[in-house]
């Protein structure tokens, strides 16, 4: 392995940072309602100052041609250029407590190395606590509790949370080797994924967004803001109920759910609205579920820059106005 160390550079190194906790949202994986994309642009966009303390070089680690990072042309020339950037910045919760903030595109390339890094910063920065954020979809209905599932290093920082799956094969993602390699060496690491109704995987579902910082900030002990997210939570909640009335299919399906989450949820006992009780989906329903939400995204991204490709290659760039 090439020196994990040369993939990044500290930017600021203040002390003042006490034992933060790292909060990690990546795109690029799994994010079904865009909830880990909504709950980072709550912190982004919170008011607090945002400090870059590490960048790490996103050429060594990026593959552009799987993401192509946006070129504006303005008439006769490129005019601007969008990079990718992969930052670990300093912010505050709403209480002024600093906390630290990795995020940006999940590594193509380079997992075990990135993780090395990750490890040294953790020590470096003198990180107590690291929290994975995501979203999986699941056969869940939107009428009833939003579930998580939790998992961590150390049982003692997944307590007070019942293990939906004994086992189960699900695609490998840059974050989830981190947190992995992070526990063999000893850190502390957790990480939250948020259940989304499959029905809405595509969808923006704030509400869950919101469940996710709720669940987060209650782990690193952190007053994180969720307000833009219950505002955007109930403007969807409307949206849904009207397009739910308006399909009977979809009525059927969200009963047929309706219906079997209470059967199950009835089978247990209440779990404190954590989610779903009794007898739970198989791991290889759930990795299916995630398998499929890949490939319905990325045939989507393909075609896409199927499409951008024969735009480009078909057709000059348009005339100004």
């Amino acid at each position: 392995m090439q020196e994990p160390a040369e993939l990044y550079e500290i930017v600021d190194d203040t002390p003042a940072l006490g034992e933060p906790v790292l909060l990690v949202a990546l795109d690029g994986f799994v994010d079904a309602g865009n909830a880990a994309r909504l709950a980072l642009e709550a912190l982004e966009t919170s008011g607090s100052e945002s400090r870059t303390v590490v960048r790490f070089d996103v050429d060594q680690l990026v593959d552009y041609r799987s993401r192509r990072p946006p070129l504006r042309f303005e008439a006769d020339r490129w005019a601007a250029y969008e990079a990718p950037r992969l930052d670990i910045v300093a912010l505050t919760d709403n209480s002024e407590a600093s906390y630290l903030l990795l995020s940006g595109p999940e590594p193509d390339t380079q997992w075990e190395r990135f993780s090395a890094a990750v490890e040294q910063l953790v020590q470096r920065l003198g990180v107590r606590l690291v929290i994975n954020l995501t979203a999986i979809p699941m056969a869940v209905p939107h009428t009833r509790p939003i579930g998580v599932t939790v998992h961590g290093t150390r049982p003692e920082l997944t307590e007070g949370h019942e293990a939906w799956f004994a086992t189960a094969e699900v695609p490998g993602s840059a974050v989830a080797l981190m947190e992995f390699r992070l526990g063999e060496a000893g850190h502390d690491a957790m990480g939250f994924a948020v259940h989304v109704p499959h029905y809405l995987a595509r969808a923006e579902y704030p509400q869950a967004a919101r469940v996710l910082l709720d669940h987060v900030g209650i782990a690193a002990g952190l007053y994180l803001p969720t307000e833009s997210l219950s505002a955007a939570a109930k403007r969807a909640e409307s949206e849904i109920a009207e397009q739910v009335a308006g399909s009977e299919e979809v009525t059927q399906v969200v009963r047929a759910l309706e219906r079997q989450y209470d059967t199950v949820s009835s089978g247990r006992g209440d779990r404190g609205g954590l989610g779903l009780a009794g007898e739970l989906p198989s791991a290889d329903e759930l990795a299916a579920e995630v398998e499929k939400f890949l490939a319905d995204r990325d045939g989507a991204d393909r075609d896409g820059a199927d499409r951008d490709g024969a735009d480009q290659d078909d057709e000059p760039p348009p005339p100004a106005p």
